[in-house]
């Protein structure tokens, strides 16, 4: 299987050019950034780093603060002034880089790394878990790293004043970069996940979560949810031209180049991790990255076009959000939330089956080895009916665990006799009307099955 990022790099070291006005400002943030570097060492070097505490300036009056608080005071500044310098270089980058997937995306991606590596350095400030410390030296490397090899990517490329301003002009004249930006999230798919993630904090919490943390883990839980769909919608751009539900997308419709897609996407999911560790906990950070390296490397790069079996494993993806809810409520998971994983794991099954046999054709086009397409209709209908009977008779047994009482039975009770129903109609009758049906009504059976949970958790 040939690998989906198709980055070509030189035999040779070509000699670099640095002379167009990107190139120029790619040098003048890598020195700055040497600056910072050699601030912060000195820093470390004197043992000073907690000489000036509060964020961002120093406690007390300036005529107070010491010459090692004058140090520290300084070293802020110059992350004010990096911090301004590398918004402009991104900026710059979407407006004049899009043809360069590769300079594109490491300058994003040190761009996002960059800012989250202050952010710890302001939680730093006031006491901090060992954790922090590790993961803000090893982002400091990562930034650094990033921006090294996006600065040499520009100078081999070389590209002259004219080649960036035609793609300046070009980036003024579009239209709906936000939406298509939107689009690149998948925004239907994330609400589901963020609807089973925020019943994931109920559950485990048995209680309304404090707001700021469910507006942190439901941003976070938004970011890395919509970013790997934009990394899978990068990996898919040359089978979603094939296929006709998917032709219409940003990056096969010509709307957003390849490099903006893939930037999109690693960016918003480097940024949920950070905000996962930041204002959340370590757990649900560790839960959130192993969803996105689960449906990235797993899913999309690996198991989608391997084997038939790619939605029933693949499926484990989409049901980490409970946990991440679950941990980011109590700091930890138990027995209980793995039964909400199942939950979603055996779901994911029927649902995407029933998708597939409407884009039976679609898939078989792109090569993708879906159930259908393999072992036919028949079968497939009949998959549909035992997995979903398989769930439903799991969400039935979720009170001898001691998640959900009358409440949630009745509601899990008649919510499956819908969807077992609808399964039944479908292996009995077939066609497309009633797949359809079936892929739609199961997305609703989830969202309502988990909000019927959460209201019995807090009644």
């Amino acid at each position: 299987m040939k690998s989906p990022f198709r980055f070509k790099l030189p035999l040779k070291m070509p000699k670099l050019n640095f002379a167009s006005p990107f190139g120029q400002l790619a040098l003048i943030v890598g020195g700055l950034m040497i600056l910072l570097m050699l601030s912060g060492s000195l820093l470390s070097w004197l043992q000073i780093n907690q000489s000036c505490g509060g964020w961002p300036l120093c406690q007390g009056a300036f005529s107070n603060l010491s010459w090692q608080g004058w140090i520290h005071l300084a070293h802020r500044l110059i992350v004010v002034l990096v911090g301004i310098a590398y918004t402009v270089l991104l900026v710059r980058a979407w407006q004049v880089q899009r043809s360069q997937p590769f300079i594109l995306v490491t300058i994003t991606a040190g761009f996002v790394l960059f800012i989250s590596q202050a952010l710890l350095g302001a939680k730093l400030v006031n006491g901090f878990p060992w954790y922090l410390i590790v993961i803000h030296r090893a982002t400091a490397a990562a930034t650094w790293i990033a921006l090294t090899a996006a600065i040499l990517a520009v100078g081999i490329a070389g590209r002259s004043r004219e080649d960036e301003a035609r793609e300046r002009q070009e980036f003024v004249d579009r239209r709906g970069l936000g939406r298509d930006l939107l689009l690149l999230t998948k925004p239907i798919v994330v609400a589901l996940l963020l609807v089973t993630t925020f019943a994931g904090m109920v559950i485990g919490a048995r209680e309304l979560p404090a707001p700021w943390l469910a507006f942190w883990t439901l941003l976070g839980g938004f970011m890395a949810a919509g970013g790997s769909g934009a990394i899978n919608q990068f990996i898919d751009r040359f089978d979603d031209v094939k296929m006709q539900r998917t032709q219409k997308r940003p990056i096969p419709s010509g709307r957003m180049t390849p490099g903006e897609g893939l930037a999109f996407g690693v960016g918003m999911t480097l940024g949920s991790f950070y905000i996962m560790v930041a204002f959340v906990n370590l757990v649900a950070a560790l839960l959130t990255l192993a969803g996105i390296f689960y449906y990235v490397i797993l899913y999309s790069i690996w198991l989608k076009k391997a084997t038939v079996q790619n939605i029933v494993i693949g499926g484990g993806a989409g049901a980490i959000p409970p946990l991440v809810g679950w941990a980011a409520a109590t700091g930890s998971l138990n027995v209980p939330s793995l039964f909400l994983f199942a939950v979603v794991f055996m779901w994911t099954p029927p649902h995407f089956w029933s998708l597939a046999l409407v884009r039976k054709n679609d898939y078989a086009r792109a090569g993708v080895p879906m159930l259908p397409v393999v072992r036919g209709e028949k079968e497939t209908r009949r998959q549909v009916l035992i997995y979903t009977f398989e769930l439903v008779a799991l969400t039935l047994l979720l009170p001898l665990f001691g998640l959900g009482g009358s409440i949630y039975l009745i509601g899990a009770g008649i919510l499956g006799a819908w969807l077992c129903h609808t399964a039944w109609k479908v292996w009995r009758s077939g066609g497309n009307k009633l797949a359809w049906k079936m892929y739609r009504y199961s997305s609703m059976y989830l969202a309502f099955l988990f909000i019927v949970l959460t209201v019995d958790r807090l009644l």
